[in-house]
Parts: C-alpha cells; structure tokens; sequence
C-alpha cells in the first residue's frame, strides 16, 4: 500500500471558504465581488496552497494520491490570515496615566510636560534589556496570532540612538526566528528628534549616515518610516531623508496627515509603499496618493484611542484608492491591538462593504506590505489560514471583533 504523503494535505469540509481572489486592488468592491465557495476544502502541499474548491472533488484527488486529511469536523468559514500592516508592538511601560489624563481633557502638550508622551515609551524602552523586550514583544505575538493576525508589521522608534534601534530591531529579528506570526520589521528612528539633539536635521543625516548602513549590514529591516508633522519632522527634511534611504534601496512608508496635512504629498513624491494614519486627509491628498499608486493605511484603533474621527477611509475608496486597515499598536494612542475589532467598528462607521473591510485586513494589507504571496487563498499563495466557528462569513464583522477563530493555519501548519 502506498504510503500516506504527509507533504500534501486535505484539509476541510468547510461550509463557505472566502478566497478574497480576483478583487479589484484599489478602489470600492462589492460584497458580490467575493469568491465565496461553499462546502469547500483546501489543499496544501508543504508551506503553499496547492488547490481550492468543492470538498467531495478535492478529497478525490485527496484519496488518489495517498495525502494526509485533515477533517474538519464542525461548521467552519476558512478566510486568509489577517495581516497588520502598521503596528509599534515592541516597547516597554506602559501610558495608562496618559490615556486618563487625555480622557479627562488634557491637552497632549500638558502630558508631555507633565513626563508622560511619546518619550516616557522611549526612555522605559531605552531602560528595557534586549532579553526583556524579547519577552514583551513575543507576548504580544501569542495574542495577535491567536486572534488570526499571521502578518504583522512591526516598528522601531522608541530607543532613537543608533544602539537603541539595533536593539529594538534585533529584538524583533530574535522573536521573527522563533515565532509562527511572520514579522515585517520597519526602522522608525525618525519618529521624533530624540532629546539630546536640538537639530532634527543633523539626527536624520546621524540616522542615515551610522544606523541604516548597519541596519542593512545586519539584515534587520528594508523598511524605512517617518513621522511627518508639526511635533515630529518638517516635510522637506522628511523628503531628503526618504530619498536618501530609498537610494539605499529601502522600501519607504511614512506616517502622513494625522493631525495636518502635508505628509501624503511627501508619500507621493516619493514613491511610498503606503501612507499611513491620513485622519486629516481630504479630495487633493486623496488624489496625489491614488495618482502615485500608494496605499492608504487607515489606523483606527488611534482613532478609538485618541478620541478623535476615523480617516475618511470611504471617501479613500471612492476616489480610487487602495485602502488598507491597520491597528496602530502601540502604548500611547492604540494600546488595544485588536485588528478585527477595529476593521468592524471602521466599517460600520464608515459604511464599507463587508468585502471592503476584509480585503482591507487581508489582501490589500498585504500590498501596503508590497507581499504578492499571501492576503488570498489560492494557487501558489501561502497556507496561511484563519477558521471561523460559524456557516455564515458574515457572522465575522457582525460580532465587531467577539467571534474570533477557532484554527490557525501558517505557512500549512496547523497551530
């Protein structure tokens, strides 16, 4: 008797699986724009998906050719794995105090004055041991997999020194080596001028001229990011810094148009990945990014955690542009971190599509990531897979986040 192939795998029935394939990759769509297979199966050969489609003519092909079956034996919808796209998840301390005295009125230059912003992360990161954000960071992986996130950007930002990135990075690199939920590391040393330099302009050439070579040296990251605004970096020192890592050859992304504008044009002229937060946003920042092809990341967990309007993510849509939504994690203004939760209360606030709010977590999170191999299920694609207890995939969003799966899947192993 032939023996079982272990490396191809049948895996269902499934009552409906969402390929999320064959959508447009920028603009509205449809919920009937959605591949929506009923009683379905998947079949996975080593780390890829080999096939989808009806169950009973898989497990043909299944029992055929002697592969391993694994039976799923409850009423299941089998989606693509979530991918975050924007998240500051390694850091240390906690700003619980922040968030109160931002709920009960402060102004955020009080807050900032009174020791608490943005630099109470960066000097408890600064206090915090490799081996400890290591832990932090790792902690946070179990629950943003558990919870059908299988890609996760993951930013610098809080060290601000040359050693202090390294490190942030490293930690990064150190838990990507040993995690199932995949990291995409980001160098955000331009989050703010740090406060030992009083000249943003000569931080920035610090960062490009000592960290970025090192950074490449170690393979720790070919993303480069920028926090453009009034309390952050001026645009035109933001341009020459971005032109000057993507002359390195690094894939650029920038926090654009949180508070003001400006930040997008900087996204467009320079040929971003993706643009990301865009709160402030309006028709021509819209229309500079949909012309340049970048991608708008709308963050609304800092929306949620700052108090303040969701990024116009259905005007984004309707001008045509590819909408991507991401959780913003981080201590200050998105500590929560949950990515369904939060793409279902955007998208009830904002009237997107079923199909607009999971394509925005899945395959087009994936392009803001500039990732062509997962985001869907089909031929070719990563077996990275989420399972939902229900029959109904509609039943996702209409929990706002409660209903979370029951089965991971990354890379064709079963979590």
């Amino acid at each position: 008797m032939k023996p079982i192939d272990n490396n191809h795998i049948m895996i269902g029935p499934f009552c409906q699986l969402v390929t999320m394939a064959d959508l447009p990759e920028a603009g509205p769509i449809a919920d009937e724009q959605l591949q929506v297979l009923e009683h379905a199966g998947v079949l996975v050969r080593g780390e890829h998906i080999l096939l989808v489609g009806n169950y009973e003519q898989l497990l043909k092909i299944a029992s055929e050719n002697n592969y391993a079956l694994e039976k799923i034996d409850r009423p299941m919808v089998l989606l693509p794995g979530l991918v975050d796209a924007h998240t500051h998840m390694c850091f240390a301390g906690s700003r619980a105090n922040d968030y109160a005295m931002r709920v009960a009125g402060k102004s955020y230059l009080e807050i900032a004055r009174s020791g608490g912003g943005i630099l109470d992360s960066v000097n408890k990161t600064r206090e915090a041991t490799l081996v400890e954000l290591v832990d932090l960071l790792k902690k946070r992986c179990d629950r943003h997999l558990a919870e059908g996130v299988t890609t996760c950007e993951v930013k610098s930002g809080y060290g601000l020194t040359v050693e202090e990135e390294l490190k942030m990075l490293e930690a990064i690199q150190l838990v990507n080596a040993h995690h199932h939920l995949e990291l995409i590391p980001t160098c955000l040393a331009a989050h703010m001028r740090p406060p030992e330099h009083t000249d943003s302009r000569a931080y920035l050439e610090e960062v490009v001229t000592r960290l970025l070579p090192q950074v490449q040296e170690q393979e720790l990251a070919n993303r480069v990011d920028i926090f453009i605004e009034d309390t952050a970096f001026g645009e035109e020192e933001a341009l020459e810094y971005l032109l000057a890592a993507k002359e390195m050859g690094f894939d650029i992304t920038v926090h654009a148009d949180q508070f003001s504008t400006g930040g997008s044009r900087i996204a467009a002229e320079v040929g971003a990945a993706s643009a990301d937060h865009l709160e402030a946003s309006g028709e021509a920042e819209m229309a500079l990014l949909q012309e340049a092809g970048v991608v708008a990341t709308v963050l609304p967990g800092a929306s949620l955690g700052l108090g303040m309007h969701y990024a116009p993510a259905r005007k984004m849509l309707d001008s045509g542009l590819c909408v991507a939504i991401a959780t913003d994690w981080n201590p200050g203004s998105a500590p929560m971190g949950d990515l369904l939760l939060q793409a279902a209360l955007l998208g009830a606030s904002q009237k997107l599509t079923t199909a607009e709010t999971l394509a925005g977590i899945t395959t087009r999170a994936a392009r803001a990531l500039n990732l062509k191999d997962r985001g869907t299920l089909q031929k070719g694609q990563l077996a990275d897979m989420i399972a939902f207890p229900t029959e109904n995939y509609k039943e996702i969003l209409y929990w706002q986040g409660k209903l979370k799966p029951a089965q991971v899947w990354k890379r064709g192993e079963k979590l």
